[in-house]
């Protein structure tokens, strides 16, 4: 029975993607990796069930879970994107951009034996893209992804939990700290950060950002890049919240290493948004539907120095949002 508890779907990567693009918000999940630099959370049933979602997005997504394809996939793997899906965590280190260690963790209900059979159906279509591996004792399933070099393993510790990862031994070690019912080991300062987010959440990404400034590629928006990166290096930690409700609020903060850096950084992050602002008018007159959004934004759009800390916040309305999509509503 291990190999159908552990090797659980080819397929469900695929519904999680889609509602992850992947409990209360700010709990770290015991399976997140120590060496995690960046932790996301989405809470996908919160998500589904806010009223903006179920006024303008619900219906849509249901549609295209009706297609023929689509409810066959569902039906093989067992599974209700719109029921079964909870939430989705993530972590996230390294020093490269094209090839960052990651572990996903997928919360919600699945019926691990179908998964199997799904993925393991695949295998023998399409071998080249899925394939059941063996590390030790556990079984997974390899996905190979388009247009990324290394392939993707998941599996499944029981059947309110699918692990994804970069690795294999990645998955390995979260089927083992699931068995032992390890205690979340992120590090202290990232662990820290996440005690400070919003426990109620739609979704927040947060980490640790000392020493993971690169060059700053050309922007119209950069007037002095080489200042822009210099500021950049006295950046600490970034915390990103939204939360979606009848409306979308967005909250950015970047803690600085001291209130000279957040006073000098704050200066440049009000002149980005102010030109960032001068563009907006652009896209409304490209459809005139996003004229409301674009007001929201213009209003909305604020950035402010709080002792080391820089905050951008912003709002949309349910009744922009509404118009941009179309709603006569």
């Amino acid at each position: 029975m291990k190999v159908v508890n552990r090797c659980v779907l080819a397929a469900a990567v695929v519904a999680s993607a889609v509602w992850a693009a992947p409990a209360r918000a700010a709990d770290v999940d015991p399976l997140l990796p120590a060496d995690s630099e960046q932790v996301f959370f989405v809470n996908v049933r919160q998500i589904l069930d806010s009223d903006l979602v179920k006024k303008f997005a619900l219906a849509q997504i249901k549609q295209a879970l009706e297609g023929n394809d689509a409810q066959k996939m569902m039906k093989d793997l067992g599974l209700d994107p719109l029921k079964d899906v909870d939430k989705v965590s993530g972590g996230v280190w390294g020093d490269d951009p094209q090839n960052m260690k990651m572990v996903f963790v997928v919360r919600g209900k699945f019926d691990l034996e179908k998964l199997f059979e799904a993925a393991k159906k695949a295998a023998e279509k399409d071998g080249d893209k899925i394939a059941i591996v063996k590390d030790g004792e556990y079984s997974l399933v390899k996905v190979t992804v388009p247009n990324r070099p290394d392939p993707f393993y998941l599996s499944g510790a029981d059947n309110k939990t699918i692990v994804i990862a970069s690795d294999k031994a990645l998955v390995t070690a979260a089927m083992k700290s699931a068995e032992k019912k390890d205690k979340p080991a992120l590090k202290k300062k990232l662990g820290e950060l996440i005690d400070k987010m919003d426990a109620k959440a739609s979704m927040f990404v947060c980490g640790v950002s000392s020493g993971k400034v690169g060059d700053i590629p050309p922007n119209p928006l950069f007037d002095n890049p080489e200042k822009l990166k210099k500021q950049l290096e006295k950046l600490e930690t970034t915390a990103m919240t939204l939360r979606v409700t009848g409306d979308i609020t967005l909250d950015v903060t970047m803690g600085m290493k001291d209130t000279d850096a957040a006073d000098d950084f704050g200066t440049t992050v009000d002149d980005l948004l102010n030109k960032a602002k001068a563009f907006l008018p652009f896209v409304a007159m490209q459809n005139q539907n996003f004229k409301p959004v674009v007001n929201d934004i213009s209003k909305t759009l604020k950035s402010k120095v709080d002792k080391k800390t820089v905050v951008i916040t912003a709002k949309l309305s349910g009744d922009a949002i509404g118009k941009a999509a179309g709603s006569d509503d």
